[in-house]
C-alpha cells in the first residue's frame, strides 16, 4: 500500500478498517480466550471514554500534565493497598507486563551492582514456566536466564529446593509467579521468600496474571496462598492492569518494597545536547489515555465490582474443570484463579485445538505438557455450556479421526 495523493473521507476509512476486522476471532462474542479480557460493553466503553479523554496527553512530562502524575500516584497507590504494600513502598505504571519485567530485572541488576557485585555476566533463576518475558529481558541485557525444572509431584508449581541449588554469587534475581501462565498455578512463594532470604538474593513475584485477580478472589473464599509483599523477602512486583485489572491496553504496573529498590529503575540523562531528562520506564512517551483508563476502571469497578467479576470469572473456571473432568480430560494441578489448562490420555492436544478452531474458537496450547488452555473472562459464563458442547463434539471427532488438517498454531 502506497500513501493515497489525495485523503479519503473517514466513512470510507473506517468501513475499510472494519471489513478489515471481519476476518478477526469474534472476541465480543465470548469465543475467545487469549489476549483479550472481556469484562462486558460497559467497561469497555468506559475505557475507551476514559483513554480518549486524555489521549493527547503525555505521561512523559508530569509537570505539564500534573492529572496524569497524580492518576498515575493514585493507581500504584491502590495496587500497593490490595498487594500488602509496606509503608515507603513505591512503583510506576507501565506498557505491559514485558515491560514491567524487564525493569524489574535491570532495577535488581542496578541494585545488586550497586552494593558491589561485579558487573561481570550475571543470572537469573526462574522455574520452567516462568514467563518468556524473563527470557526476552535477559537476552537484552546479557543476562543468563537459569530454567529450573518444576516439581515432579503434579502440581506444576515451582521446585524451591532445586532453585536454591541453582543460585550462586552472580545471581541477581530470583523469580515466581502468581500464577504461571501456562498451567495457571501459584508458586510456593513464602518457600522461595525463606530462600531468598538465607541467599541474600532479590525475589520477583510475577503476578502479571494474578496481581489484580488474586487480592479479589481470596476475599470471595478462594484459599489464596501469600504471594505479594506480605512475604518480607518479596522485592517487587509485577501485575498487569491490561489483563484482571480490565484497563485499556497497554497498562501494567511495576512495584517496589522500598523507595530504596526503586530508585535503580530511573533512567536520567543531563549530559547531551537536549534538556536534562528522567524516565521511570522504558519508553519516553507514555500515552496518557493508559494511564486515565486504568484510573477510571479502578475507580468506577471499586472492590465490590472486581469481586463480583472475579467471581463470576471462577466460578465459570470451575464450571469449565467440571465440564472437562466429565470428558474425560484432566486439569493440570490445581487452578484457582481464571487460567486453566487440561489435556486429554486419548486425544492428540494439537488436534483438539484445530477442531475447536474449525468451531470458532480462538484460545491457546501448552507444550509441557501438550494441553488446551484457557485464559478465562467474565464474559465466558454466557458462553461456558457451548465450549463444553463444541468440545466434546471435538473429542469425539478426533478419536474417530474424523478431522481436517490441523490448523497452524502460530502466536506472534
Amino acid at each position: 500500500m502506497q500513501m493515497p495523493a489525495e485523503g479519503r473521507p473517514w466513512d470510507e476509512v473506517r468501513a475499510d478498517m472494519l471489513a478489515r476486522g471481519a476476518g478477526d476471532v469474534a472476541w465480543r462474542d465470548g469465543k475467545t480466550a487469549v489476549y483479550v479480557f472481556n469484562a462486558g460493553e460497559d467497561v469497555h466503553a468506559l475505557q475507551h471514554e476514559a483513554y480518549g479523554l486524555f489521549m493527547a496527553e503525555n505521561g512523559l512530562g508530569p509537570l505539564a500534565f500534573p492529572s496524569l502524575a497524580q492518576m498515575e500516584k493514585d493507581v500504584i497507590s491502590m495496587a500497593l493497598g490490595l498487594l500488602h504494600g509496606p509503608e515507603g513502598s513505591t512503583g510506576a505504571i507501565t506498557s505491559g507486563g514485558t515491560d514491567s519485567i524487564t525493569m524489574a530485572i535491570k532495577t535488581a541488576r542496578d541494585y545488586a551492582r550497586a552494593k558491589g557485585m561485579a558487573k561481570d555476566r550475571h543470572n537469573i533463576v526462574i522455574p520452567r514456566s516462568g514467563h518468556l518475558a524473563f527470557h526476552k529481558a535477559a537476552l537484552l541485557m546479557d543476562i543468563e536466564i537459569r530454567s529450573v525444572p518444576l516439581k515432579t509431584d503434579g502440581s506444576y508449581e515451582a521446585d524451591p529446593a532445586a532453585m536454591a541449588a541453582a543460585i550462586d554469587g552472580a545471581t541477581i534475581m530470583m523469580v515466581g509467579s502468581a500464577p504461571n501462565f501456562p498451567h495457571g498455578i501459584i508458586d510456593p512463594i513464602a518457600e522461595l521468600g525463606k530462600i531468598a532470604e538465607e541467599k541474600d538474593v532479590w525475589l520477583h513475584v510475577d503476578a502479571c496474571v494474578g496481581g489484580y485477580f488474586a487480592p479479589f478472589a481470596r476475599m470471595n473464599g478462594v484459599p489464596v496462598p501469600d504471594f505479594d509483599f506480605a512475604i518480607p523477602a518479596v522485592k517487587s512486583i509485577s501485575a498487569d492492569l491490561h489483563k484482571y485489572g480490565y484497563c485499556a491496553k497497554g497498562a501494567s504496573t511495576v512495584l517496589f518494597r522500598s523507595v530504596d529498590l526503586y530508585k535503580h529503575m530511573p533512567f536520567s540523562l543531563s549530559e547531551w545536547s537536549g534538556a536534562p531528562m528522567k524516565t521511570p520506564t522504558l519508553a519516553g512517551t507514555r500515552p496518557g489515555g493508559a494511564i486515565s483508563a486504568a484510573w477510571a476502571v479502578m475507580n468506577v469497578l471499586g472492590i465490590s465490582g472486581y469481586r463480583e467479576k472475579q467471581g463470576l470469572v471462577c466460578q465459570t473456571r470451575e464450571r469449565i474443570e467440571a465440564g472437562v473432568n466429565a470428558l474425560g480430560f484432566e486439569v493440570l494441578g490445581k487452578p484457582l484463579l481464571g487460567l486453566v489448562a487440561f489435556r486429554h490420555p486419548q486425544a492428540d492436544t494439537l488436534a483438539l485445538y484445530s477442531a475447536m478452531r474449525q468451531r470458532g474458537w480462538f484460545t491457546s496450547f501448552t507444550v509441557e505438557p501438550p494441553s488446551l488452555h484457557l485464559m478465562l473472562s467474565p464474559k465466558h459464563a454466557e458462553v461456558a455450556d457451548d465450549y463444553l458442547a463444541d468440545l466434546a463434539a471435538s473429542l469425539e471427532a478426533v478419536k474417530a479421526g474424523d478431522t481436517a488438517p490441523k490448523v497452524e498454531a502460530r502466536y506472534s
